[in-house]
């Protein structure tokens, strides 16, 4: 296996992050495969394909933005529970692509379930079996509004599904995770397993996201895996809660992509018990396991936010609602100026009491309190009486930068994740189609 470094590694900086990566382990009636179409013209890997011999439950949240890639309606009319293969391009999002991105669908579907029937024949001596059309799902992600590369894709799919591999180290995980990116520095990857019995339970996710980061559903692109037999409609309602406070709890520009899509995949290969449901013990250690992997992975998009130089958290507590305070939390998050202070390194909380006043939620000014990192900036509708900016700006070089807005008003909390913003930032998204 050749791994081209180029595709997560842009300069010697970078090296020092190789350890940082998880060791992923193979997870049973998983194939795996990544290849170069040629998208980007410089030999790097953008096609990357998932194929589920014995068939996979899966689930899929999607974006809720009302402009979408064709392979989405694609997705959600299959109407299937079980699935054999996922099929993922970069460079080209097919989203207003009109007919000839509708139609492409179809040539790849045709052209991919033919491929990997003939692989099946082969590897079950002359079963009849085949791998329908409706069994196979799509995602893709890069440039809107541009004509789809169908044939580019087309051409390289034998050579894609006689890559197919079962045994998957760490390195190949990141070849995997490599393929699906765009403007993303690094790949994602995360691992968590429990043990059930003498039984181990394995869940594998990778993720790509940098840019158009503000999710609803989903964040851009996010692939889980899972060798636990949990049935679609469960493994529905274990994703949507876990992408609460993960994958919808992270922002880098407020951009919602129109292909965002988070995905989790069950192959089945360990039995967990008949009939189970939210309340079993099983599943419930499975759910805690899957928050885990799902927040380590958004933190991870949010980490390599295009341009990004610092990782801001922020926690508003003590809300009337959950609603408010989530929409207090994103109001700060989002804010340009808050996000250009942090770049600066300027400790500025006056943007911050702006992002939480025009969020346009109910406040009181005289019981508010804020704070950034473990310094008390403002209080009793003034500024703190402690305030010491000098050791404010010390700690404003730091990369993790933590803010608390405490409105004194309920028992309601949340927690979302953003970073910078920089002039890199302007400077990828000004180039980014080249």
């Amino acid at each position: 296996m050749t791994i081209n470094i180029k595709n997560f590694l842009n300069d010697k900086t970078k090296l020092s992050k190789m350890g940082e990566f998880q060791s992923l382990k193979q997870i049973e009636g998983l194939e795996m495969s990544s290849i170069s179409a040629d998208l980007y013209k410089d030999g790097r890997d953008d096609l990357a394909l998932f194929y589920f011999s014995k068939g996979a439950n899966y689930a899929t949240l999607t974006t809720s933005n009302s402009i979408t890639s064709e392979f989405i309606p694609w997705n959600n009319n299959s109407h299937k529970k079980i699935i054999k293969g996922l099929l993922v391009n970069t460079k080209n999002a097919n989203t207003f692509t009109g007919k000839q991105g509708k139609e492409s669908i179809d040539i790849l579907a045709k052209n991919l379930s033919r491929v990997l029937t003939i692989k099946e024949s082969k590897n079950q001596k002359g079963t009849s079996e085949t791998v329908k059309i409706k069994d196979l799902i799509f995602a893709s992600t890069g440039v809107i509004g541009e004509e789809f590369p169908v044939e580019k894709i087309r051409e390289r799919l034998p050579d894609l599904v006689d890559r197919l591999r079962t045994e998957h180290n760490k390195m190949f995980w990141i070849k995997i995770a490599s393929a699906i990116m765009t403007t993303d520095t690094k790949p994602k990857l995360a691992y968590e397993e429990i043990i059930v019995g003498d039984e181990l339970i394995k869940i594998c996710g990778i993720a790509k996201g940098s840019g158009m980061i503000a999710p609803n559903l989903a964040t851009m692109l996010s692939f889980i895996f899972t060798n636990a037999d949990i049935n679609s409609n469960l493994l529905k309602t274990l994703l949507k809660r876990s992408v609460a406070n993960s994958f919808n709890a992270i922002t880098v520009d407020s951009d919602q992509s129109t292909n965002d899509m988070v995905s989790i995949f069950s192959t089945r290969a360990i039995k967990i018990g008949q009939n189970i449901s939210l309340n079993d013990k099983v599943v419930q250690k499975f759910e805690i396991a899957l928050k885990k992997l799902c927040l380590n992975l958004a933190k991870q998009v949010v980490v390599d936010g295009e341009g990004a130089k610092k990782f801001v958290t922020i926690n508003v507590i003590n809300a009337k609602s959950l609603g408010s305070a989530k929409n207090i939390a994103f109001s700060i998050a989002n804010s340009p100026l808050v996000k250009t202070a942090v770049a600066g390194e300027d400790p500025n909380w006056g943007r911050i009491a702006m992002g939480i006043g025009k969020s346009g939620e109910e406040i009181d000014q005289k019981k508010l309190k804020i704070k950034i990192g473990n310094f008390l900036v403002a209080e009793n509708g003034k500024i703190s009486e402690t305030f010491d900016e000098k050791k404010l700006k010390e700690y404003m070089q730091w990369n993790s930068i933590e803010i608390e807005v405490n409105l004194k008003l309920g028992n309601d909390a949340f927690k979302c994740y953003t970073c910078d913003f920089t002039h890199d930032y302007i400077d990828i998204n000004a180039d980014y189609r080249n």
